[in-house]
């Protein structure tokens, strides 16, 4: 029986950034692109693979460069490079990069905390983003952080949200990430702002971004993908959270979106590899686990096709039917 969801939606995997933004250890390079390279061979088809911040404020992002220098061209078109100045992007590029995600903030508080200069100095800067991004031949996404609330400020008007994204000094952006930072919203005001973007801004694909602080994180991203998101962000065990937001914890479970969407790529087996990529990751970290799904994967329910067998292989790590 075919229970992938209508309408579908693209899982971007977050992991090697925002899933490793707050993480005390950190992974090398070649772990890193060891990850990169299992994510695709499953079937994942766009990874966030690092951040252009600095190295000495965000640490685990210090390699990211290393990384991108590592992967194909091939491999490099599946994958998002987070940035914040022209001059990032730049950088980026001459590594080979092709994919950017230029982040601001919605309130001038969390950017001046994340970016160190208010939302309109970000916005006066993307032109040239844009442009350093088509002169090789890449694509720039225009990424509204605290689109919901704001640890400084609190609740987000919408309206501000939609100016942002209308922003003529956005032209040439290929989607706009709403970004559910601090993870308090619920389904219906996800469901509301995603649909209001949809309709009242330039035409682009919408990516929603979700985290699981207050445990809803994946009905908020069904509710977005119903509302006309056709990209979401998830990182493997539930990792992630903003070190520039007080109150921010892990993204949304890579494992539990999947789980919950079923896009056709995915078998059992394939779920069960994804589980122990994101229990080897999580235990290398020395970090929690909180994806409910992989706990699932492993309950003792093994009549259900998605429970992992003790005794599978890892080529075949998850009961077939």
């Amino acid at each position: 029986m075919n229970f992938t969801m209508e309408p579908a939606a693209e899982l971007r995997d977050v992991t090697l950034r925002d899933g490793l933004q707050l993480t005390g250890k950190m992974l090398s390079a070649e772990r890193k692109v060891q990850t990169v390279r299992e994510l695709l061979r499953l079937g994942v088809t766009s990874i966030e693979l690092g951040s252009m911040a600095r190295g000495d404020l965000v640490p685990p992002m210090a390699n990211t460069l290393e990384v991108v220098q590592a992967l194909s061209a091939e491999e490099l078109d599946a994958c998002w490079i987070w940035v914040a100045t022209p001059g990032h992007v730049a950088k980026a590029a001459a590594a080979g990069a092709r994919n950017f995600q230029y982040c601001l903030s919605a309130t001038d508080s969390h950017n001046k905390a994340n970016i160190g200069r208010t939302t309109d100095a970000s916005l006066e800067a993307l032109p040239e983003a844009v442009k350093l991004a088509e002169d090789v031949g890449g694509r720039i996404q225009l990424c509204i952080a605290t689109s919901f609330t704001c640890p400084f400020e609190g609740m987000v008007p919408e309206q501000r949200v939609l100016d942002i994204a209308a922003d003529p000094r956005a032209d040439g952006t290929s989607d706009v990430v709403i970004c559910d930072t601090l993870g308090q919203a619920v389904p219906a005001q996800v469901a509301g702002l995603i649909e209001r973007v949809r309709d009242e801004t330039p035409a682009r694909r919408v990516v929603y971004h979700g985290h699981d602080t207050w445990g809803l994180g994946v009905a908020n991203t069904l509710a977005a993908i119903q509302a006309g998101a056709t990209m979401v962000d998830g990182a493997l065990g539930g990792l992630g959270g903003c070190p520039f937001a007080p109150g921010a914890s892990g993204n949304t479970s890579s494992e539990d979106i999947l789980f919950a969407t079923r896009p056709p790529w995915l078998t059992p087996a394939k779920f069960g590899d994804l589980v122990r990529l994101s229990e080897g990751l999580v235990s290398e970290l020395a970090e929690p686990n909180r994806s409910k799904s992989a706990q699932g994967a492993r309950s003792k329910a093994e009549a259900f096709d998605w429970v992992m067998s003790p005794a599978a292989s890892a080529d075949d790590g998850a009961r077939t039917s």
